[in-house]
């Protein structure tokens, strides 16, 4: 019996260590220094073949033409796209890059959880407070926007945590919210052509909406497997298998639907989760980081030999530059001509 005290009392310490949330003020993100960006971009496409290197990672969507769907493209993105703070290690942290300096790495899907609290958002991982607010994530968005309006961003936004000291819904809050960015969301049901959304971010709503148009409805979606949403006017076919007891069959289930996304159902949108965690047997702590350096290796692998397709949206752990430009490049190929400088076009698969 005492072995068994001592046993609730250690796990409710971590549980405190790991989960307590304190409320402190939020931390805007700044700016990296552009040559930093360009000269890691730079060091990296030198010896990646598949990607076109005269083709920038923050740009690259302005290579494409504007009637071009969203649901043609294979579009590297980023899962828990705030989570850079943890207590404990491996626990909740899932990025390293802020968002300014994913979406200059190329990623164009941000995962952003938020939790509702006084009436306005701050960015959760679970019950961790991630040092960010929402209007500190959409300063990042419209300034890296600004800088590059052929871009579009896909936001996959849900509500994360216990919601507390609010007098309205979470879907008032992101209204409020929209009308402060107003001119700065596309929030139609559909997903759009390119040249519908550049400049924009495009949300993926996860919440519940009574009122209007808010966006792509993805409030259907299920816990831990894969599985198609047919709400809408464009179906979403979806892998989000987070809890990953063994990491070969999650790599399976990726792969399934990378394939899938390539082959059928060109209409739909694909979401490709290479995420999750491998929980813990002393006290069922979760590890991360497990998961994703397997995940990672199998992205590198996979996009190095399948350098052509469209293969959907690839939200990952620890998005980087490497692993987007292997993810971009297989959205063109090069064109034949005589130059001897190389161009490259949209990928053509028909």
């Amino acid at each position: 019996m005492k072995k068994q005290t001592f046993i609730a009392v250690i796990a409710v310490a971590v549980m405190l260590l790991m989960f307590g949330c304190t409320r402190a003020l939020p931390i805007y993100e700044t700016q990296p220094a552009a040559d930093l960006l360009f000269q890691h971009a730079a060091s990296f496409e030198a010896t990646t073949t598949a990607y076109p290197a005269r083709i920038p990672l923050s740009n690259w969507m302005e290579m494409v033409p504007g009637n071009v769907n969203l649901t043609s493209l294979s579009l590297p993105g980023a899962h828990n796209a705030c989570a850079r703070y943890e207590r404990i290690g491996k626990t909740a942290k899932c990025q390293t890059l802020s968002i300014s300096g994913q979406l200059n790495a190329g990623i164009r899907f941000l995962d952003i959880r938020c939790r509702h609290i006084d009436n306005t958002f701050l960015i959760h991982h679970g019950m961790v407070y991630q040092r960010l607010d929402f209007d500190s994530v959409m300063h990042a968005c419209i300034a890296f926007l600004d800088r590059h309006p052929g871009e579009c961003i896909i936001m996959s936004i849900k509500e994360e945590y216990t919601p507390a000291g609010n007098t309205r819904t979470f879907e008032a809050t992101f209204d409020a919210y929209a009308r402060r960015y107003a001119n700065r969301w596309y929030l139609q049901p559909e997903v759009p052509a390119l040249e519908e959304a550049r400049g924009k971010i495009v949300l993926l709503r996860r919440f519940a909406a009574q009122h209007g148009n808010k966006g792509i409805d993805a409030t259907a979606w299920a816990r831990n497997r894969t599985f198609t949403i047919t709400n809408g006017p464009t179906p979403l076919r979806i892998q989000d298998e987070y809890r990953v007891p063994r990491n070969r069959v999650k790599w399976s289930n990726s792969t399934a639907l990378l394939t899938e996304a390539s082959a059928v159902h060109k209409e739909a949108l694909y979401i490709n989760f290479l995420s999750g965690y491998k929980p813990r047997t002393l006290l069922r702590i979760p590890n991360i980081k497990k998961v994703s350096m397997a995940m990672g290796k199998h992205i590198v692998r996979f996009f190095t030999a399948n350098q052509r397709g469209r293969f959907g949206i690839i939200a990952m752990d620890f998005a980087d530059a490497a692993k987007a430009s292997l993810i971009i490049g297989t959205n063109f190929q090069e064109a034949r001509q005589s130059s001897a400088t190389p161009v490259y076009v949209l990928n053509n698969n028909e």
